[in-house]
């Protein structure tokens, strides 16, 4: 039990202490008028409250994410829970940051715009591809995922509701909906309700886990897995056999680090009246998701009474959304039943009609494209067609590349970042530390992943601090140059 209150302990107290010297190098100006006072139209830049900005894009990054990927992550054992920890305090949250300062401070556009005014055309280019390709990946796995969840629910059975086309075109019906529509007319009206029943899930999950589950990690459990049997003191992490480095980086983005946050970020820049709500807006919300990681990651180490084996015997059979219901069935009763169903096929929702928007609002900024009604339409409709028929292909090998992408995004905003205190001649190493270590294991991945070079695992490791060691290298050779011309 001690083990999770130092996790949440530390997040706490990595948004109380470490996030105000963040906000600091950022060069904050609460003076200056906001993009929201500045472009104010009635569909995008809306002003929003900053409670209801908050829980908006606390909804809008969590989603399923930090409950499926800990669940998956929870496979390689207690280790999972200092990777989101750490991960989060010094890499996730201060990426959700700079996202957002980065966004407000460039009139709420999009990041291939911020990338071609920090970068050139040329990185502007390859973020936008990425960029789109994530919130492609993102909004069809958000279909598909809640559209099964739904069609395979008892209630439906044997009625035209157990038909999973026509879940997938109810979801798109609602996303066109969503898409189309001012941000004031359905997401900000109902989707801070929906980020306080997530608080409220998690802290009730967090509760019972805590009081009831067989399995509660111990301090010694943490190393266990870096042994040469892989195995620790109550179970044996990871049945699979799979090599931490770089897997476990790359299953659990959401509550740790996500390229996906920053694909929402212009979504509330253009909707805060000051700056000064960007730090609680963005990296509060990153903490938060932090907290909801923690959670379901010891959900998936601690809740089942045969272990690991339960864990992976429970997702072969239904994936991290079975599981979702079996815990909440399991320690919170019917309300829990309940409950999970919004978790896993609404909460999804949510985040894929947001990851749509942002699809429209980066090709808008890309091509300068007035936000005209007709070019909404004419920009909505084929998105979602192409979504249509994305959701006809198998969703593993979608989850894969949606994966990488995720990763490879929140690499290039975190040196996006750091070009930003470049820039300004402040304490870059906030985001070019991480953003070294993210690009080894980005590297480190898709050279030893399938839908990659396929090489080796054994090489992950090894390619992976090669990448590290010549990246700080690199960067402390520019920030010795930089030294230099401001001397001179």
């Amino acid at each position: 039990m001690i083990i999770f209150f130092i996790c949440i302990t530390i997040l706490i107290l990595g948004y109380k202490f470490y996030s105000p010297f963040v906000e600091k190098q950022a060069g904050m100006d609460t003076t200056v008028d906001t993009p929201q006072k500045r472009f104010s139209e009635g569909v995008d830049y809306v002003a929003i409250h900053p409670v209801r900005a908050f829980l908006i894009q606390f909804l809008n990054i969590a989603g399923v994410g930090p409950i499926f990927g800990p669940i998956l992550g929870a496979l390689y054992g207690p280790v999972a829970l200092v990777w989101i920890v750490l991960g989060n305090v010094l890499g996730g949250a201060v990426h959700d940051f700079f996202s957002g300062v980065m966004s407000i401070k460039e009139d709420g556009k999009s990041l291939p715009e911020i990338a071609g005014h920090y970068y050139n055309v040329v990185f502007k280019g390859f973020m936008l591809i990425f960029t789109a390709m994530l919130l492609f990946f993102v909004g069809v796995v958000f279909i598909m995922s809640p559209a099964g969840l739904l069609s395979n629910l008892d209630v439906f059975e044997g009625t035209f509701f157990a038909n999973n086309t026509f879940w997938v075109l109810a979801i798109l019906a609602y996303y066109f909906l969503a898409t189309l529509l001012p941000i004031d007319k359905i997401i900000t009206k109902f989707y801070p309700l929906f980020g306080l029943l997530m608080i409220v899930m998690t802290t009730l999950i967090a509760g019972a886990l805590l009081l009831d589950a067989p399995h509660l990690p111990v301090a010694g459990d943490f190393l266990a897995y870096f042994e040469a049997d892989h195995a620790h003191d109550f179970l044996e992490p990871n049945p699979d056999g799979l090599p931490t480095w770089p897997l476990l980086f790359i299953t659990i983005t959401c509550g740790a680090i996500s390229g996906f946050h920053s694909t929402q970020a212009p979504i509330i820049a253009r909707c805060l009246t000051n700056e000064k709500y960007v730090r609680p807006v963005y990296y509060g919300a990153m903490m938060c998701e932090g907290i909801v990681g923690c959670v379901w990651a010891l959900a998936g180490i601690a809740a089942f009474p045969e272990g690991y084996a339960g864990l992976k015997a429970l997702l072969d059979q239904g994936g991290p959304g079975l599981v979702v219901n079996h815990v909440a069935n399991s320690y919170l009763g019917v309300m829990g039943g309940i409950m999970a169903i919004i978790a896993v096929a609404v909460f999804p929702i949510t985040s894929g009609d947001t990851a749509f928007r942002s699809l429209r609002l980066t090709v808008v900024d890309a091509f300068n494209i007035p936000q005209s009604l007709r070019n909404r339409l004419l920009l909505a409709v084929p998105i979602l067609t192409i979504a249509f028929f994305m959701t006809k292909l198998d969703f593993s090998v979608i989850w894969r590349y949606f994966a990488f992408s995720n990763m490879l995004l929140s690499t290039s905003v975190l040196w996006l970042a750091t070009k930003y205190l470049f820039d300004r001649r402040a304490f870059h190493w906030i985001t070019s530390i991480p953003a070294v270590i993210a690009t080894g294991v980005t590297l480190s991945y898709i050279m030893t992943a399938a839908i990659g070079f396929n090489l080796s695992a054994d090489l992950g490791k090894p390619i992976g601090a090669a990448v590290v060691v010549i990246g700080l290298v690199g960067l402390v050779f520019v920030h010795s140059k930089h030294k230099k011309l401001d001397v001179a």
